[in-house]
């Protein structure tokens, strides 16, 4: 008999698998409009690197074919502008093993890279990720913003050691340092407890934040161990990698202790929970600040799959914006010079 739990998860990889097809879909109607803004966008720059035409050209070009095909939403002057950046930004040596893979993108997307990445790398991560998990354009805005090309794969792990290499390298990709939880309103001196229920709170920012495949299963899951009572601070269960998912949440520095507690709960889920279906539990602490050089001691041997990562409430500024952002003493000044006037 299907037991609940195992339908939820079929059900949760199903509608996982409806909403990608669905967005492949569009992606491949999208294609051939793509490459013809590629051949579009070469031709203007082609045109306005080799004759003296004015300002006017992308206007008089922007009137004439929308006036052709009058239908058509994409030969606006924004648009062509937008074209002509794109092709430029792509147009080169290095970027060329991409140029395949941004037409099977939809033009937003495109549009969202070029704007908000800083280098071909990273636009590369984001058109291979968009690819790989078919992501709406909103969640690959909130990626870029949040820098999920600079914080993937970065939490400290003993994967490598503790899991075949294909496991290893998926249990890699679903990890990030540090975690971002900028969702979250609480008060400066909240407690562990307080910030589980805010993350469950807001379940929905929580699981983007985590990423594709998370399926919630239960807060402060209870298990037991020769009649003693435990508590697992948040478990899930990952639909690519049919793993169960432990995460302990610290709202301190990461101490050796730590990840001896996670490895006994881990343990406990392998033996209970886990069905022979289910790969390896994975353990994964999520602590407010941490010494690597510490963490790695802590998992050196350790023999469960683990990963320690740091969390952060708020995104750094740039030191450039903090630079130009007012002091304390600026705004209490303004404030009084306009009470004052």
């Amino acid at each position: 008999m299907l037991e609940v739990k195992e339908y939820k998860n079929i059900l949760e990889d199903l509608k996982l698998k409806f909403k990608t097809s669905q967005i492949k879909a569009y992606i491949k109607v999208n294609s051939e409009l793509l490459k013809f803004y590629w051949y579009l966008g070469k031709k203007i720059i082609e045109v306005q690197n080799n004759y003296k035409w004015g300002s006017k050209f992308l206007e008089n070009l922007s009137k004439d074919l929308s006036k052709a095909f009058p239908n058509v939403k994409g030969f606006s002057k924004r648009n062509l502008e937008l074209i002509r950046k794109w092709v430029g930004f792509w147009d080169n040596e290095i970027a060329k093993q991409a140029v395949s893979q941004i037409f099977q993108i939809p033009w937003g997307h495109n549009i969202v890279i070029i704007q908000k990445c800083k280098d071909i790398d990273e636009a590369i991560f984001y058109v291979e990720n968009t690819l790989k998990n078919g992501i709406s354009r909103n969640v690959l805005v909130h990626q870029i913003e949040s820098g999920l090309f600079y914080r993937k794969n970065k939490a400290i792990n003993n994967f490598e050691k503790t899991l075949p290499p294909v496991q290893s390298d998926l249990a890699k990709e679903i990890t990030k340092d540090p975690y971002i939880f900028d969702f979250l309103s609480l008060s400066e001196e909240y407690k562990e407890k307080e910030l589980e229920n805010a993350l469950i709170e807001n379940i929905k920012d929580f699981l983007l934040e985590l990423g594709n495949g998370f399926a919630f299963v239960g807060k402060q899951y209870k298990i037991e161990v020769s009649n003693q009572e435990y508590r697992i601070d948040l478990l899930f269960y990952h639909l690519k990698l049919h793993s169960y998912i432990v995460i302990e949440l610290k709202n301190d520095e990461f101490k050796p202790e730590y990840a001896g507690k996670l490895n006994f709960y881990v343990s406990v889920v392998d033996d209970k929970l886990k069905s022979d279906k289910d790969n390896p539990t994975i353990g994964i602490l999520i602590c407010k600040s941490k010494d690597n050089l510490i963490v790695e001691y802590a998992l050196r041997d350790v023999n469960k799959p683990i990963g320690v990562s740091e969390y952060k409430l708020t995104r750094e500024l740039p030191e450039e914006l903090k630079n130009n952002l007012p002091s304390e003493e600026d705004i209490k000044k303004q404030f009084h010079k306009e009470n004052n006037e």
